[in-house]
This record gives structure tokens, C-alpha cells and sequence, in this order.
């Protein structure tokens, strides 16, 4: 009995210093090994990279559609080529209908307390399915339609490296303002209609789930990627601006057009291919009745998208790409948008960060890069982004980056979005970030959205009340569990704050950035998952970073060091005095030590996280001899601390004077 009295006494002990130095902070908890909850195999390897074995499957598409501007209306006809690449043979293929979000029983409509989307459509109508048989002849078959998704059992069995060829007739309702990511609305002069979502879309298959079939409930997609050729007809008053290269410029465009657009090829200075006052006249001079067919193909990409309209003014510019390549900066506007401080500057502003993101992460893949302002206000799709006509200044070329930016992500990096929105959204902001330093040796910098602004425009005070919140969500969320009051500052600024202080604070440039590039040019167009991104960045930038994994991404923690004690009288006459730091809460971060001599002297000193690997509170010894007037941890304020008023020691003469 008295040696359990002494060892309840020594736990006393213990439980009174950890209340004194880090009541909440346990080092085996916060340094404990991370599950990433993904095993390592052949097809992903534990250094983050596609495995040896790593297999993607395919699907490349052909598509003719035609936009009915009386019923606000879309029908076609979609054959879909999909190569089974994986090691399984398959007895179904699966489908996206993402139209029927807009279905008055959507499980969208039901998942966001019934009022988003605010109106309804009958959603998209498969009209009839048929696969090829071997010979070359249809073979019908009967979708089983789930919600968003579609089942197609194949007539026979797709074996690993086999070939299914489906064509599908389809026709659906274009929603109004209520569609978000897709929609059709008015401007001052004429219609524009933001076509996205727009044919069926193969699910991906992958060496994870299998079929990931998770309903659209209005987050965003994952998507196989292939080739497309795709032909829209419109009425022959219309401009259409495209995913991809435009094959049939001389059956849609004028002489005049043709001639600009080639201009605007080898220019860095913008380039009008329709002006405001050649589209009224245009309108004005418009015959009724008579339709065109816009032809446009895009390589390796996941998905497409067009805009279209009688009203558009179109300017283009030149993209500077690496290694001597170029592609075709274009904006497409209502005349009401024109204005130097309006959209007379997106194309600028698009061209500048295509440029940049390109030089800084990898380079831009794709012929054209499209800035459409119409009702469908900031959303991405491959070379094509849709932002609002209102937008201007600041306002426009922060979305303009931040949409083209999804070019990266998901778009290059091929992103589960449905599951994995962080990823998306949290990357392309923090990219965001160094693009707004650079515009125009800052013209707009620093990017400050509202929770920035509203703290001073500081991020590390702006994500204090978030992480103090106990009903937040930790990024590692299922996207639609996220709801909408956390969506932004946790999906958004949450994800990319990690990333700035991964890069800025713990790894440094110098290590962040080449891992960052080797993670983006090896799953190019391929499917990683978290997993891969953690073990990508901890094997390129050589650093176990489980504790940062766990207390940013996978919890809520709060970070608090504070300095609990400085002592002058060091036996060792090589230290001015040995300084104690202690972590009050879970989440750690590295951080700067700043000493301040009585002699005006200044010396800085990097605590890495692993100051507190073994304890709460450690001694840092201090070189020197000269006395000690102020000690104080992150100075400069690079980190989120929850509480700074006991980040700062002073001698008591000090206090005293």
C-alpha cells in the first residue's frame, strides 16, 4: 500500500506540472506515427509517387450537342470510349448525371436542408444507350438510373485492357441563376449561357474503391480523364468560347476575326477580336433562324465546358509558357463589363498568372485559357473559368487567379473533389498567395479575403477563432459533412494556411518547393490521394511531418508556447542564461526565439518541433555572457498562437524602469 502511495504521489506530481506547463499537451500524442489510413503497395509507393504498377483507366469522348436558346435547352449525342486499364474485369460501367441534382428529390436538394438548388429541373433524360457489339453493331441497353448516377451492365464483360464503346442520346433543361455551377442568364444586350455538366461523364474506377460513385450533392467531381472532340450548335449569331483548340475557325469566325486572333497569337499586349461596337451591330444586323456548329478538341483532360452568346466582346494575348511554348490568354464579356478597371484587364490578369504558375509549378498543358464573365460567377473547368461581369479591379484579378489556378488543381493534379475538397481548394489558394506577391510587383498584393481583412490581415490571427471552435471540422473531412458556415475557412483558408506554414515555417522554400513540384509533375493527370501527398512531401522534403498531419489536418488543436521562465544564474559561464519554452497545447509548430542584451545586441534562434518531443517545457541555453533583458517567442508573429501574452519575458529591472 505505501508504494501505491508513492507512486499516486508521483503522478500528483506530474499532473501538477503538466497543468503549470501544457495542460492539454502530451508528447507521445502530438509525435505519435500517423495512420494515413492507405496502405503502401505496387501501385502507390511509400514515397508518395504512382507505383510500378500504378494503372488509370480512360475514357475519351465525342460529343454533338445543340443549345435550343427557345426552351433553354440541351440535347446530344455522346459516344464515350472507355479503356479498362485496371486488373480487374468489369460487368458494369457507371455514370455521372450531375443535371439531376436539379431534380425536385434530389439527394443534393435533401442534403442541403432542401434549398439549395433553389429551383428545379426535370434533370438530364437518357434518351437511349447502346453499346457496339464486336461486329460493329449497336446493342441497346436499359440504364439503371440511382440519383446522379447511371449503372450500364455491359453487354460482356470487360476484361483488363479491353475496350467498351457506348453511345448515348440525351437531352436536358439548362438551369437559370439558381444552377451555380452551370446556368444561363441575361445580360444588358443578350443571353449567356454557362455550359457545364453538360453530356454523361464517366465515374472513375480506381485501385482505392473500385467505382467511386459518390452522389453529386453539390460538391465538386472526380473524373477520368481522355481526349475529346466535341461540335456545338448554336444559333449563327452566337459566340462560343470552348475548352480546347477551336478546329473550324473559318466556318465560325470572320475574315477580319481570323486575322485578329492570329495577332493576338504572337502579342503580349491585348488584342480586341470583337469589339463593343461590332457586336451591337452585329445584334443589329442579326438574321433569325440560321444555326452554326463550332467544332473544338481537347487532349488529356478530365472534363469540358463552353460558354456561349450573341453578346460576348472577346479580346485575346499571348502565354509565355517554358521552354519557348506558347498558348492564347482570351476573356469573352458583356459590353456593359469593358473598362480598364473592369474586364478590360482580364485578359492580363489571366495571361500573368498562367505565366507565373506555370514558371513557378509546372507548365500550363493546354492551347487556350478562357475568362468568360456571365451568371455563373467563379467556378473552373479545363482552359475555361466563369467568373462574374460585375467583377472588377482587385475583385477580378483575385477570382480570375484563383479560377485559372484550378487549372493546376484539380485539374492538372486530378483531384477527388466529391471527397477530398481541401485538396483542391486549399492548393490552388495557397498558389493564389504567391501569385498576388508577384502581379505587378504587387499591385493587389497581399490576397486578403474576409476572414484575413477582418483580422488585420493577418492570417495566422485570422484562423485563431476558427481553431478555437470547437464544431469545427478538421480538414479531413468528407466534403459534404463539411457545411457551409466552415466550407470557406476550413476547405479554403484552413488547407492553404497549412501549406504556407509547411512551406514558410518548417520545411523553408528551399525544401518545400522542389518536393511541391515533383508531387504536381508526377500525378499530372493521374489520381492521388492525401496519402500520397503526405508521403510525397515528407520523402522529397525529408522530414517526418506526422505530428504536423495530425494537429492541422486530421484534428482541431490549438497551438499556445509561451516562455514560463528565464535563469540568469547558469552554472556554465558559455550561457547568458538558459530560457524555458513550453507548449501549453497540442498543436506545435517550429518557432523563433528572439533574445534581446542589455547591450542592444539582437539574437534569433530556431526552436524546431522537436524542442518538445520528450516534454512540455524545455531549457534553451542561451550563448553568451551578457545579460538577458527580453526574451520572446515568434516575434515576428509567423504562427497562430492562441495566446501571446505569455509569449514575452522581461527582466524585472526592465519591468521595474
Amino acid at each position: 500500500m505505501k508504494r501505491v502511495g508513492l507512486l499516486l504521489a508521483g503522478c500528483a506530481t506530474l499532473m501538477v506540472t503538466a497543468v503549470a506547463h501544457g495542460q492539454s499537451y502530451q508528447p507521445r500524442e502530438t509525435f505519435a506515427p500517423f495512420d494515413m489510413g492507405q496502405p503502401v503497395n505496387r501501385y502507390r509507393s511509400g514515397s508518395g509517387r504512382p507505383g510500378p504498377d500504378y494503372w488509370q483507366n480512360r475514357a475519351d469522348y465525342e460529343i454533338h450537342a445543340t443549345l435550343d436558346t427557345a426552351t433553354q435547352t440541351i440535347s446530344g449525342t455522346t459516344t464515350i470510349t472507355y479503356t479498362n486499364n485496371s486488373p480487374d474485369t468489369l460487368a458494369v460501367l457507371w455514370l455521372q448525371l450531375d443535371q439531376n441534382l436539379y431534380a425536385p428529390n434530389s439527394r443534393g436538394r435533401l442534403a442541403n436542408g432542401g434549398s439549395r438548388p433553389t429551383g428545379t429541373t426535370d434533370g438530364m433524360t437518357l434518351d437511349s444507350v447502346a453499346f457496339l457489339d464486336p461486329a460493329g453493331k449497336p446493342v441497346s441497353a436499359i440504364p439503371l438510373v440511382t440519383d446522379t448516377r447511371a449503372q450500364l451492365a455491359l453487354p460482356k464483360p470487360l476484361a483488363p485492357g479491353g475496350k467498351a464503346t457506348v453511345t448515348l442520346r440525351y437531352h436536358y433543361t439548362v438551369p437559370g441563376a439558381f444552377g451555380g455551377r452551370t446556368s444561363w442568364g441575361r445580360s444588358r444586350d443578350a443571353e449567356i449561357y454557362d455550359i457545364a455538366q453538360w453530356y454523361p461523364r464517366m465515374a472513375v474506377y480506381d485501385d482505392i474503391r473500385g467505382w467511386d460513385t459518390a452522389p453529386y450533392l453539390a460538391q465538386e467531381f472526380y473524373l477520368e480523364y481522355g481526349n475529346f472532340d466535341y461540335w456545338i450548335t448554336v444559333p449563327s449569331n452566337m459566340l462560343v468560347a470552348g475548352s480546347g483548340a477551336l478546329v473550324n475557325p473559318a466556318d465560325v469566325l470572320s475574315t477580319v476575326e481570323q486575322e485578329r486572333l492570329a495577332r493576338a497569337r504572337t502579342s503580349d499586349a491585348t488584342v480586341m477580336i470583337r469589339s463593343p461596337a461590332e457586336v451591337a451591330e452585329q445584334q443589329a444586323h442579326a438574321k433569325t433562324g440560321g444555326v452554326a456548329t463550332w467544332h473544338f478538341r481537347m487532349e488529356n483532360t478530365r472534363d469540358v465546358a463552353f460558354s456561349a452568346s450573341s453578346g460576348f466582346v472577346w479580346d485575346a494575348a499571348r502565354i509565355n509558357l517554358p521552354d519557348g511554348k506558347t498558348a492564347l490568354a482570351q476573356s469573352v464579356y458583356p459590353a456593359e463589363s469593358q473598362g480598364a478597371d473592369k474586364w478590360g484587364r482580364s485578359t492580363e490578369y489571366l495571361k500573368d498568372s498562367v505565366e507565373r504558375f506555370s514558371a513557378r509549378w509546372f507548365s500550363y498543358p493546354w492551347p487556350n485559357a478562357i475568362n468568360v464573365a456571365g451568371p455563373t460567377s467563379g467556378m473552373e473547368y479545363p482552359g475555361i473559368i466563369f467568373d462574374g461581369p460585375d467583377d472588377a479591379g482587385k475583385t477580378l484579378f483575385w477570382i480570375t487567379a484563383h479560377e485559372i489556378g484550378h487549372g493546376w488543381f484539380p485539374m492538372i493534379v486530378g483531384f477527388d473533389e466529391r471527397r477530398n475538397a481541401w485538396m483542391d481548394e486549399g492548393f490552388n489558394t495557397f498558389i493564389d498567395v504567391y501569385q498576388s506577391d508577384d502581379f505587378n510587383h504587387g499591385e493587389y498584393a497581399p490576397k486578403r479575403d474576409s476572414e484575413f481583412a477582418e483580422a488585420g490581415g493577418n492570417p495566422v490571427d485570422a484562423i485563431l477563432p476558427l481553431l478555437a471552435d470547437k464544431d469545427a471540422p478538421p480538414i479531413l473531412s468528407r466534403s459534404d459533412t463539411v457545411t457551409e458556415a466552415y466550407r470557406h475557412p476550413v476547405t479554403y483558408f484552413k488547407s492553404a494556411l497549412g501549406l504556407v506554414l509547411l512551406r514558410e515555417q518548417i520545411l523553408g522554400p528551399a525544401r518545400f518547393d522542389p518536393a511541391f513540384r515533383h508531387f504536381i509533375a508526377d500525378w499530372a493527370f493521374r489520381h492521388p490521394k492525401p496519402a500520397d501527398f503526405f508521403r510525397a512531401m515528407e520523402s522529397e522534403a525529408g522530414e517526418d511531418l506526422s505530428w504536423w498531419w495530425r494537429g492541422w489536418y486530421a484534428n482541431t488543436w490549438q497551438l499556445d508556447l509561451a516562455i514560463v521562465g528565464v535563469d540568469q544564474g547558469s552554472a556554465n559561464p558559455a550561457h547568458a542564461a538558459v530560457v524555458q519554452v513550453a507548449s501549453l497545447d497540442k498543436l506545435l509548430l517550429p518557432a523563433t526565439l528572439r533574445i534581446t542584451y542589455s547591450d542592444g545586441k539582437v539574437v534569433d534562434m530556431r526552436l524546431p518541433a522537436e524542442t518538445w518531443i520528450r516534454q512540455g517545457k524545455t531549457g534553451v541555453a542561451i550563448p553568451g555572457s551578457g545579460k538577458i533583458v527580453r526574451a520572446e517567442i515568434d516575434p515576428d508573429h509567423k504562427i497562430p498562437d492562441r495566446d501571446r501574452t505569455n509569449n514575452v519575458w522581461t527582466s524585472p529591472s526592465d519591468q521595474a524602469r
